[in-house]
């Protein structure tokens, strides 16, 4: 086979940057036109609300919470192979290249238009301009590899007036404009949801406020803290780009089996009294001795405030909690009707107003339950209905439709594969089980099990800090810990990933001490 010449590989290059091109454009007219969709994220939902099952559980165990950037740096790599080829299809036909790059354009105003919060003339403009963009560029490129003629719809010919310096000036200029397009539109359709943060500046006083007892940290060099700072909190969800709320339109509305059906303003529900409390929350994802796990002070309103004002209906087997951009999580109805726990829609995180990534201006937090079954950020209805009746969003995908949070230990000092000196040394980490509680956290050096000291737990609904002093000698180990919870269950042996209920088994790491 004999290798592509150089017009050819031009031409490839060609087609690959004018899709950037295209990219780049939709991002900025995304960020100027409020409302119009980023291609590049609608496609990307696209991608993600018809995952195969098992997909996520690969996916964010190889990237974690960089798991929405790594989809988007795939979709547009794809788009630029596809492009790329296309570009050298137009050396044969422009007219076939340029249906290429309009069925593209298509697939974007489709997936955009999935999302019922779009305008669909908007997102009918934006693909349109983005196609054009994209075609214009390669047509402006592949006129220095060819005479004029590409008008007449060939590229077939000879090739008098190549100019490799032409096409190297011109490539460089939109290879530029696009990825400042593209990184300009992107920081500005943040801008847009950062904003929102700053219509809630105020919110009334608790009537009962939450403080962590004495104890409750230990002083430990890089042992995570009690309470992570928002900035710091983990995120994970299906949305690419976190939705766009407007605070004065917002509605709380509470349907299904109900007695009365039931509508909020935002103003409403803060008036019916908030109080403050400390909850662990993780996901399901979270592999043993992972880090998607997180406590966090939460203010906000009972959620059996709210439906008690409804009126649940006694065949009301299951709520589910719906967003606004439609994703659903459904939680047994006697779960959050026990007064054992205190569910509730919170408003405020860490004494701050809810931040934009995680759901402002209000999101489920239930105590026990994995964030897939019960977590809903960006929250605007909640619907009483059967178990039997609906799956949420996750359930078809092979995950357990019933998921309380299993009990977990991770070490945080030292680190997995970290080099220390022989002598004294401080084992440390965290252990949850909520809304369970934690009775005693066990720690093994080379299999030989020791009681860990704990912290003061701030409530059965969070995790603690607990640490142990080893005297570490020269030589490789092995470290394990264990924890049991608030009512004698030791946490599962055997390891399990965490599709479909979570993971199991101890958190394991080797190290060196010389």
């Amino acid at each position: 086979m004999n290798p592509p010449d150089r017009r050819t590989l031009l031409a490839a290059l060609a087609g690959a940057i004018a899709a950037g091109v295209s990219i780049g454009f939709s991002e900025l007219v995304a960020g100027l036109v409020p409302g119009a969709p980023s291609l590049l994220a609608s496609v990307g939902q696209t991608v993600i609300d018809l995952q195969p099952p098992g997909a996520k559980d690969i996916v964010v165990g190889v990237f974690g919470q960089n798991d929405k950037l790594a989809l988007e740096v795939l979709i547009v790599a794809v788009a630029v192979v596809l492009a790329a080829g296309l570009g050298v299809l137009a050396r044969r036909s422009f007219r076939a290249a340029v249906v290429g790059f309009v069925i593209a354009g298509v697939a974007g105003a489709a997936s955009a238009i999935r999302d019922p919060r779009t305008d669909v003339v908007l997102a009918l403009v934006t693909s349109t301009a983005a196609t054009a963009a994209g075609i214009q560029a390669m047509s402006w490129l592949l006129a220095t590899l060819v005479p004029a003629a590409t008008a007449a719809g060939s590229l077939q010919g000879g090739m008098p007036d190549w100019s490799r310096r032409g096409f190297l000036t011109r490539s460089t200029a939109l290879i530029v404009g696009a990825v400042a397009a593209g990184a300009i539109g992107r920081s500005m359709i943040d801008g847009q949801r950062r904003s929102t943060d700053l219509a809630m500046t105020k919110l009334p006083r608790p009537g009962r406020t939450a403080a962590p007892p004495a104890g409750a940290a230990l002083a430990v060099d890089g042992l995570t803290p009690i309470v992570v700072p928002n900035e710091r909190f983990y995120r994970i969800d299906t949305a690419l780009l976190v939705p766009r709320v407007d605070l004065a339109t917002w509605r709380l509305r509470v349907h299904g089996l109900v007695d009365r059906e039931t509508t909020l303003t935002f103003d409403e529900l803060v008036a019916l009294g908030t109080f403050e409390q400390y909850v662990t929350i993780a996901c399901v994802s979270n592999t043993v001795g992972g880090n998607l796990v997180g406590n966090a002070k939460w203010t906000g309103v009972p959620l059996r405030t709210v439906l008690d004002m409804a009126g649940v209906r006694p065949e009301a087997s299951q709520l589910v909690g719906r967003s606004v951009d439609g994703w659903t999580a459904g939680m047994p109805t006697d779960w959050v009707m026990d007064k054992s726990r205190e569910p509730m829609i919170a408003v405020a995180m860490n004494d701050e107003p809810l931040p934009v990534a995680h759901g402002f201006p209000a999101r489920l937090i239930v105590p026990g339950l994995y964030g897939y079954v019960s977590a809903t950020k960006w929250v605007t209805e909640l619907e009483l209905t059967t178990l039997d009746a609906f799956d949420a969003y996750w359930v078809p995908l092979g995950w357990a439709k019933q998921a309380p949070i299993l009990t977990q230990s991770r070490i945080d000092v030292p680190r997995s594969g970290a080099r220390i000196a022989a002598g004294r040394t401080a084992i440390a980490g965290v252990a949850w089980a909520p809304d369970r509680g934690i009775s005693r956290v066990e720690v093994a050096v080379d299999e030989r099990w020791r009681d860990a000291t704990l912290s003061n737990p701030i409530s059965p609904a969070t995790w603690l800090q607990w640490r142990t002093d080893w005297d570490a000698t020269p030589g490789d180990h092995t470290i394990s810990v264990r924890a049991t919870d608030g009512r004698g269950d030791v946490q599962a042996y055997l390891p399990t990933p965490p599709a479909p209920d979570g993971a199991r088994g101890f958190h394991t790491i080797a190290v060196s001490v010389s």
